[in-house]
């Protein structure tokens, strides 16, 4: 908040929140995807460690 009022004095915790969720909602989408693909195509998550736990 203390940034963002060095730029617009009338700035709030709302103004950070409000500029921010259009970023935060783009991520979700973005690591969602990357997720799905990850889960979708089994790979592996290291050097001989699978994705899930053996049974």
């Amino acid at each position: 908040v203390a940034f963002v009022q060095r730029y617009s004095k009338e700035a709030g915790i709302g103004t950070v929140i409000a500029t921010m969720v259009p970023y935060t909602v783009a991520f979700l989408i973005v690591w969602s995807v990357m997720l799905a693909i990850w889960v979708l195509l089994d790979i592996p998550v290291g050097p001989g460690a699978r994705l899930y736990l053996a049974e």
